[in-house]
């Protein structure tokens, strides 16, 4: 246990700083000044009728002289205070300030202030103890038990500082309980740097420079003193200690926040609530956290919201997300994900993005093995429903649905917007390709449309891929149809009693292909099983075979059209020859989720490549390299939809027909999509169970609007009008001459 110490005089009111922290000619105030604007007319000294009125009014201090003010000094509106060390005060007047319902007058009354620097305008009331901070101006400080700042202050930056030892650094151990893929926090980090960093452990001089360059992107200087912005309102509060803050952060009823960095802004304001416990992290612009929050070792990306009672620990979160009541231990959150149930539990996962989590998910109960060090990678669009159970090690294809039931065994899921459920009566594992694109349009199609919509971030340092129908999940569709094709070669040949051996996978999938563009009837009895898909003995049944087959066909040729008229609508002098000559080559068929940003293999591999010779040094220099990815990407996308569309059609070059007929399946699509949407939401309005809780149609209408009323329906009845019309004027152009 520490024992209490006595310090004498000196040393209680002058030990901010060690004096071997000093540099030879500079004083202990030499980084503070560094830190602070001077006023228009500069500081000057009290005068005697004000140090005579500030005594009067019940203040004190350990030397008046080393209390400076402004010209604009009302010593009427300082009262009951006790200043210690140098301080600093803005202009002081009898106005007030206002907030919401608060209303407090300028100056300073019932606190106590040690070396601290305070703004214009501030209204700072009984604050217990105010240590070491740099208050901006109209700054409202009320009722605070403790707001203090240590010289080795680190804000929830993963670094240390002068005669710091290594084993006081913060880590954040993502994706794995045994923090074998730990990464550093730091001020400005976001999912596509957490990923980089924890994904690629195996490459030791990649970790190494990563370290370095966070450590090297702060200053590792003693004496540095906590900053809060200006017009923050900050009231009924605990402990603050060692916290920088932006501007216009409101911040009411904290219970605890330590070694923090609060990102705000007066276009991006984030706020935090009651009884919210916040220790060792990075906060991202217009963020809220409210209710018993507790979060330890954290990073939050801008614009994610913590509330009611979430426990958020060892992890990162991406922007655009939300997580209630639940649990979240080492995890690595992408973007747009959702958790708001209270009996919700993620654990060491990496979640791609556009995720929901629904009440009773237990994504990650410990332990299948004799060691904690599994893992979850699920790729965006995850959505694993009431009352699931998946235990580690799992992978899940984009936009894997899961229906309510516990899963014993580990599994691996290649099918994108597949739905996987279990057959109790049967013993059996039932995966249903494409079920999305099937039997779930209308939410496919919303949320395709929410995550873009909803995403209202002023500074949008993460590039995010929010189209469901991307490289990462087309790719996915590509080598589903591969699979299919090879298992309902399989599936024909048991049936017909015809040996598997010598068949080589190219063999198979000829004959699987064949049957799958043949007679539905043919194979409809099938039983077409998964192969590697569970740890377990029992069947893995792949349903709907020949419907999934198809329907990944018609995403991938969707893809391709709407990209390619994109296109040619924005370069009015590209033809289709033009796009086949420029874009012919190889498919890039490894495609890198990189924090919500897709880019190729070769792009990633590149990036490692200049991060470990030093060309990129500085994280600055590694989000630029984001961006300019991010730049050429639409054109990589756009590649990648041509040659989706060539392998579709089996052709080496497309001819006139080949692209008229294109386009015309791609309005043939867009239609399938609103009739579906349609379709879908109309089940609704017909089923007699939702009907049973009204009186009558009047009621159900009042409460659920007519259907042709909908505004994601009218929404989409619109995108079908436009989307015909930009494909009939690329026919007039290019064909139709």
């Amino acid at each position: 246990m520490e024992k209490v110490t006595v310090l004498t005089s000196d040393q209680l009111y002058n030990s901010f700083l060690d004096p071997k922290y000093i540099p030879a000619g500079q004083n202990k105030y030499y980084l503070r000044n560094t830190q602070v604007c001077a006023p228009k007319g500069g500081w000057r000294h009290l005068t005697s009728s004000e140090i005579e009125s500030l005594v009067k009014n019940d203040n004190t201090a350990m030397s008046w002289d080393n209390i400076l003010v402004t010209d604009e000094f009302d010593p009427m509106m300082i009262k009951n205070n006790k200043f210690y060390g140098f301080v600093r005060i803005g202009r002081v007047t009898d106005n007030g300030l206002q907030y919401h319902d608060l209303r407090l007058s300028c100056g300073i009354t019932n606190s106590s202030i040690h070396s601290c620097d305070i703004g214009d305008d501030c209204a700072i009331h009984n604050v217990h103890y105010l240590s070491h901070y740099i208050i901006g101006d109209r700054c409202m400080l009320f009722n605070i038990q403790e707001m203090s700042c240590t010289d080795h202050a680190k804000f929830g930056n993963g670094v240390i500082k002068e005669g710091e030892e290594e084993d006081v650094r913060v880590w954040l151990e993502l994706m794995n309980e045994t923090g074998c893929r730990k990464v550093l926090p730091f001020d400005g980090m976001i999912a596509a740097d957490a990923y980089l960093w924890a994904k690629f452990i195996d490459d030791r001089r990649l970790q190494d420079r990563l370290k370095a360059i966070t450590q090297s992107s702060f200053d590792s200087r003693r004496g540095f003193y906590g900053t809060i912005g200006y017009g923050n309102v900050i009231k009924n509060c605990w402990i603050i200690k060692d916290v920088k803050i932006g501007n216009c952060c409101y911040i009411k009823g904290a219970s605890k926040l330590k070694n923090i960095t609060i990102n705000s802004s007066e276009v991006d304001p984030t706020q935090i609530g009651e009884n919210v416990v916040l220790v060792n992290g990075i906060i991202g612009y217009g963020c809220r956290l409210f209710y018993s929050v507790i979060a330890v070792r954290f990073v939050l990306g801008s614009h994610s919201n913590l509330k009611y009672g979430a426990r958020l620990m060892n992890s990162f979160m991406g922007d655009n997300s939300t997580i209630s009541c639940c649990e979240v231990l080492h995890n690595l959150i992408f973007p747009a994900h959702e958790q708001h149930h209270n009996n919700s539990f993620l654990i060491a996962s990496v979640v791609k993005g556009q995720s929901n989590l629904a009440a009773g998910a237990t994504i990650g109960s410990n332990h299948n093995s004799r060691t904690n060090d599994n893992e979850i990678e699920a790729g965006r669009g995850f959505w694993p429903g009431l009352c699931v159970s998946v235990k580690h090690s799992c992978k899940f294809a984009s936009f894997t649905m899961l229906a309510k039931g516990a899963y014993p065994a580990e599994m691996i899921n290649p099918f994108p917007f597949a739905l996987i459920s279990n057959d109790e009566v049967h013993g059996e594992l039932h995966v249903m390709p494409a079920f999305s694109w099937l039997y779930n349009m209308f939410a496919m199609a919303r949320n395709n449309w929410k995550y873009a919509t909803r995403d209202t971030r002023v500074f949008k340092v993460q590039n995010i891929e929010f189209d469901a129908y991307a490289p990462d999940s087309m790719e996915e569709a590509i080598q589903a149809r591969k699979l299919l094709d090879k298992w309902t070669a399989k599936a024909w040949l048991r049936r017909e009693g015809k040996s598997l051996d010598g068949m080589t996978d190219d063999a198979l999938m000829d004959i699987g292909r064949n049957l799958l563009n043949g007679d539905p009837e043919k194979i409809a009895d099938l039983e077409v099983l998964g192969e590697d898909m569970e740890k377990s003995h029992r069947k893995v049944v792949i349903l709907h075979p020949y419907k999934a087959y198809h329907a990944y066909g018609d995403m991938l040729t969707y893809y391709a059209v709407k990209n390619i008229v994109a296109y040619l609508e924005e370069h009015e002098d590209e033809t289709f020859q033009s796009i086949s000559k420029r874009f012919d080559g190889d498919r890039a068929r490894v495609w890198f989720n990189l924090g919500g940003q897709l880019m190729s293999m070769e792009d990633v591999d590149q990036l490692r490549s200049d991060i470990k010779d030093g060309t990129l040094n500085t994280w600055k220099e590694i989000h630029h390299r984001y961006n300019e990815i991010w730049k050429k990407y639409p054109i990589d996308k756009l590649r990648h939809a041509y040659m989706s569309l060539k392998h579709m059609l089996g052709v080496e070059t497309l001819t006139v027909d080949d692209w008229n007929n294109a386009l015309n399946r791609g309005i043939d699509l867009q239609q399938y999509i609103f009739d579906q949407v349609y379709e879908t939401r109309k089940k609704d309005y017909q089923n007699k169970f939702r009907q049973a809780t009204f009186m009558n149609e009047d009621e159900m209408l009042a409460a659920w609007g007519k259907l042709d009323d909908n505004s994601f329906i009218l929404n989409q009845r619109k995108e079908l009008k436009e989307f015909t019309e930009r494909i009939q004027n690329i026919r007039k152009r290019l064909i139709q001459k």
